[in-house]
């Protein structure tokens, strides 16, 4: 577990993030992590959930509808 600091930030309020779990998340100064609510609480993460979910349909179709997107690239 990690204590965070929160920090005012202009009008805003902010959390610093140790170097250790920037580290965990794959991200560095100036990429969008995601805060997301769970039932147990939140999840913070560097991955769109919600873009994840459309890629995930679009991968479906596009497996789907193979052939008429072959047809049509020609």
């Amino acid at each position: 577990m990690h204590k965070l600091k929160l920090t005012a930030i202009g009008n805003s309020t902010g959390v610093v993030l140790p170097r250790e779990v920037l580290a965990h998340l794959k991200a560095e100064k100036g990429d969008v992590i995601f805060l997301t609510e769970t039932p147990d609480g939140f999840r913070l993460t560097p991955y769109d959930s919600e873009f994840e979910r459309q890629m995930k349909i679009g991968r479906a179709i596009l497996k789907k509808r193979r052939a008429v997107l072959r047809e049509l690239a020609k």
